[in-house]
């Protein structure tokens, strides 16, 4: 009920009135059932905007610290937080990301939609980054398909460092569902999982057009906060696939 609220009434009519926002391959998404969204992360705003352009409640993992903050700063991000459905983990790495896994695929066996940025962080240069093999091992363990998702302009409106995006039309274009039951039973092969996450990466940047880096997007924010040059982008797609020759989506004309 908090979520329908916050999405129809309090805070969805202003971010619809604010970001104007559109999507393509709306269809894709199935009407019932588990899946899992498995989108590109350009900007904080994604996890606002996506679920507006999504008839079904979508639900993401958060990063605890939106739940601790002090003072009413804190108790409102926290409110706010619980009310579009991010539900708290510690990301620290480790026992951590087995308990966001576990978190994950309880979600999906309540047979609703489950929301990951596969590159595991958001972007810092609006390039599509290697996606790491959580998403790949939850697909496999759950049964769901995953549907690609490409956030369009969210790093445009709200670049590294803005709190405040600026007001603009944002969107997404979203893919067919992928469907990885041939792998049933290999969630514990690693090469299963990176070849499963990579096909998942590719899907995305076939729908999003970015330029791809070869790397994890951790290890690229942890070499600009010392100083080192950006790591190149990469002349073959995930999984060593040729890239595909798309541009970056627009909004549609009306």
């Amino acid at each position: 009920m908090f979520y329908w609220v916050m999405r129809n009434v309090l805070v969805g009519p202003l971010l619809r009135l604010a970001y104007q926002p559109w999507v393509v391959g709306g269809k894709n998404v199935p009407r019932t059932g588990a899946a899992i969204v498995a989108s590109n992360h350009l900007a904080v705003i994604d996890s606002f905007i996506l679920p507006l352009l999504i008839s079904r409640r979508v639900t993401f993992l958060g990063k605890s610290d939106y739940f601790t903050g002090k003072g009413l700063k804190g108790k409102i991000v926290a409110w706010f937080m619980t009310g579009i459905g991010v539900i708290p983990v510690d990301r620290s790495g480790g026992a951590a990301s087995e308990a966001a896994l576990r978190t994950g695929l309880r979600v999906l066996r309540e047979g609703t939609l489950f929301g990951i940025y596969p590159e595991g962080t958001r972007s810092p240069d609006g390039r599509l980054y290697k996606a790491k093999t959580g998403v790949a091992r939850m697909a496999l363990e759950s049964g769901a398909p995953v549907i690609p998702v490409a956030m369009v302009d969210t790093e445009v409106a709200q670049p590294v460092g803005k709190t405040i995006p600026t007001f603009m039309p944002l969107g997404a274009v979203i893919g067919e569902p992928l469907d990885f039951s041939r792998y049933k039973g290999m969630e514990s092969d690693k090469f299963v999982l990176r070849a499963v996450a990579d096909e998942i990466e590719y899907a995305i940047l076939a729908l999003s057009g970015q330029e791809y880096v070869d790397a994890y997007a951790a290890s690229a924010k942890e070499r600009a906060a010392r100083g080192e040059p950006a790591i190149p982008t990469s002349e073959e797609g995930p999984g060593g696939l040729p890239l595909p020759e798309v541009e970056k989506p627009q909004r549609p004309k009306r």
